[in-house]
């Protein structure tokens, strides 16, 4: 999508929509506001070689996708170099250790989780798919790794390979067909969306920049954005900012008292998106509970998936 400035614009993908001048928004049984729980499971690459000889995944993963200067194996070799022991045992933390304490913590306070997998994760981690299946988690795609990330470096036909290549595999390690999309680091090329609704993904979570789902607009079909709250994201209050763990707490009950009190004139969400390796450790994950255990004190709050939070909208706008 060629790029033409408009209204302090430069794409195409939405209008410009002040919430102050939107229509009253309703959750189902007039609830006040939606809860959407993300848990983002990745692999970390060990080998900068991207083919799984234990056959996980079909054939060789690409090597054109962008891969993080943070990460090992960073453009012009300014990442740490392969194999980066401390960050990929960081990763298998939150899959072996750190997932369980999280969901434990879930099922407490009876939230359904919809957790971003990518598809190195979902093809050799069976245990973890029959674990959010049992659950009824939503699974939706998030990618091949957290070391490889869509960017526009690669032509169209790449990144559609990249796309199909993990909506394939997530459908084969879950038996059901991804709705959404996530893309690792938040990663998109200027072609990502239009690629995602033609290739059937209903919503994407890429775009931080809304307390309220909306319609994005692409010429080859319907797709949502279902925007995070970028500030509450673990990896980017504890790993980037360095915001320390109790300021962590009164970040999430301050942002979510201000929307429950905004939520009386229209509905609003609070989208969280959390990495087991960061909150699932033991020192972290009590601040997680902390806070939920101040979210569910409050009535009219709808614990929902990402899906039901893009079906019940569209469904609202639609009328």
């Amino acid at each position: 999508m060629s790029a033409e400035r408009k209204y302090g614009y430069d794409q195409q993908y939405y209008d410009w929509s002040p919430i102050s001048t939107r229509s009253r928004l309703t959750w189902p049984k007039k609830n006040r506001m939606a809860l959407c729980v993300i848990l983002s499971v990745e692999h970390y690459e060990w080998v900068a070689s991207n083919n799984f000889a234990d056959g996980g995944l079909p054939g060789s993963l690409p090597e054109y996708s962008h891969k993080s200067l943070e990460l090992p194996g960073g453009v012009s070799g300014s990442g740490r170099p392969y194999p980066d022991v401390m960050s990929y045992g960081q990763r298998e933390y939150g899959k072996r250790v750190g997932i369980f304490r999280v969901m434990d913590i879930l099922d407490n306070y009876g939230i359904r989780a919809t957790v971003a997998i990518d598809a190195s994760t979902a093809a050799n981690y069976p245990f973890l798919i029959k674990q959010f299946q049992q659950r009824n988690y939503e699974m939706m795609a998030h990618g091949i790794a957290v070391n490889q990330m869509i960017s526009s470096n690669m032509t169209q036909e790449e990144e559609r390979e990249y796309i199909r290549l993990t909506i394939d595999a997530v459908t084969k390690a879950t038996g059901s067909r991804p709705l959404g999309w996530f893309g690792p680091e938040y990663g998109e090329s200027e072609n990502t969306v239009n690629i995602l609704a033609d290739e059937g993904i209903q919503y994407v979570c890429d775009w931080p920049n809304d307390e309220q789902p909306y319609p994005m607009k692409t010429s080859t079909g319907s797709i949502y954005s279902l925007p995070i709250l970028l500030s509450l994201d673990d990896q980017y209050t504890h790993w980037i900012n360095k915001i320390q763990i109790d300021a962590y707490t009164k970040m999430i009950t301050d942002s979510f008292d201000v929307l429950y009190r905004e939520s009386a004139d229209t509905g609003r969400m609070m989208v969280l998106n959390l990495h087991p390796w960061i909150l699932g450790t033991p020192f972290r994950s009590k601040y997680l509970e902390i806070a939920l255990r101040h979210i569910s004190k409050h009535d009219g709050i709808w614990n929902a998936s990402a899906s039901e939070i893009v079906d019940w909208h569209r469904s609202q706008t639609a009328k």
